[in-house]
């Protein structure tokens, strides 16, 4: 057990709880090298069967990764320490989602950010009436990484590249249609769920389909039609000028929303997806996106986006460059450039 992270186990299962209720259970570098280093050691012990991913206590699942602890790497280190985060929970990611005993993660709260990162590659994802899933990094100068190239461009329709650019929130049932999570249960009946797999770790799916609920219709499924047509360019200038042509009342809302993202890292999120749909692997996703990290960190938007939304609060970033037009090809570029050998991202040995 440590301060942040409860490692267990129960029966077979071997629990890998977030305890950091004060941070709604962000992530830090020493909790993504614990898991790491759980998940290493369980891969070839014979008493685990399945690995659980949860929280200890407090609301949320995962809200994230140490932004503050990002923005003071890119302030104040440049980035050195911000890029040994992002390369290391990078490899955590893969580790999960490469990992040969079933993975379950308990998605009940706010799921957003790295939190993302730590459940869509378990095999199995169970959202709960209580889930709000997003990423919304757009909207503080950074991209939707941790594998969203991966994911979120592989959902049906262009709903990734919506979630993407607007980052907007997913209740369960949401996240079930959208295929985003697996399972949808009640969150009063979350530890009948996780006993029955530490006594038969070997019917995870058995155990999951029988505790089950059917949800209430997804709401954003009423809009699909209009995110395939409004988000179906991989431009965004065409996107904006798309939304605001339709003008209903829903597509001015995305207009509004997507005004006051980082023109920077919506275009960098659309090539990001574009890139990530044409992967032949995770690992090769994780590769492009750390090179995307290592530039986005250091670029003037993260730092100002984060005192915006979350220092000052006052929600008046003032983006460089400004607009989207301003954005050229070329900075899109430089930022997916490939980084030196010896930098380059590379899967946990």
């Amino acid at each position: 057990m440590s301060d942040d992270l409860i490692v267990r186990r129960e029966g077979q299962a071997g629990f890998l709880s977030l305890n950091r209720p004060q941070a709604l259970h962000a992530l830090t570098l020493e909790m993504v090298h614990t898991m790491s280093d759980a998940l290493v050691h369980w891969r070839d012990d014979h008493a685990i069967g399945a690995v659980i991913i949860d929280h200890a206590e407090g609301r949320g699942f995962c809200s994230g990764g140490d932004i503050a602890f990002l923005r003071n790497s890119a302030l104040n280190d440049g980035g050195v320490s911000g890029r040994k985060f992002f390369h290391d929970e990078y490899q955590l990611n893969h580790l999960i989602f490469d990992y040969a005993k079933p993975v379950a993660a308990f998605m009940d709260g706010i799921t957003m950010g790295g939190g993302v990162g730590i459940s869509q590659p378990a095999k199995f994802r169970i959202a709960t009436e209580h889930t709000r899933l997003a990423m919304p990094e757009t909207g503080i100068g950074l991209f939707p990484d941790v594998g969203g190239g991966w994911y979120l461009s592989r959902l049906h329709g262009r709903l990734g590249q919506y979630l993407a650019l607007t980052g907007a929130r997913l209740d369960g049932a949401e996240c079930l249609w959208a295929g985003l999570a697996t399972h949808c249960l009640p969150s009063a009946a979350l530890p009948e769920a996780k006993r029955r797999i530490g006594e038969n770790p070997n019917h995870v799916p058995a155990i999951l389909g029988e505790l089950a609920v059917e949800p209430p219709p997804a709401k954003l499924a009423a809009h699909a039609a209009e995110i395939e047509r409004l988000f179906a360019s991989d431009r965004f200038e065409d996107i904006l000028a798309a939304l605001e042509a339709e003008g209903t009342e829903w597509s001015q809302q995305q207009l509004k929303t997507l005004r006051t993202k980082s023109p920077q890292t919506c275009k960098v999120a659309l090539r990001q997806l574009s890139l990530g749909a044409t992967a032949a692997a995770f690992a090769e996703n994780m590769a492009v996106e750390y090179r995307i990290a290592s530039r986005v960190l250091t670029r003037p938007d993260f730092a100002e986006g984060v005192r915006a939304v979350i220092v000052d609060k006052d929600n008046a970033p003032r983006w460089d460059p400004p607009t989207p037009e301003a954005v050229t090809d070329e900075l899109l570029d430089a930022i997916f450039a490939p980084l030196p050998a010896a930098e380059e991202w590379v899967p946990l040995s």
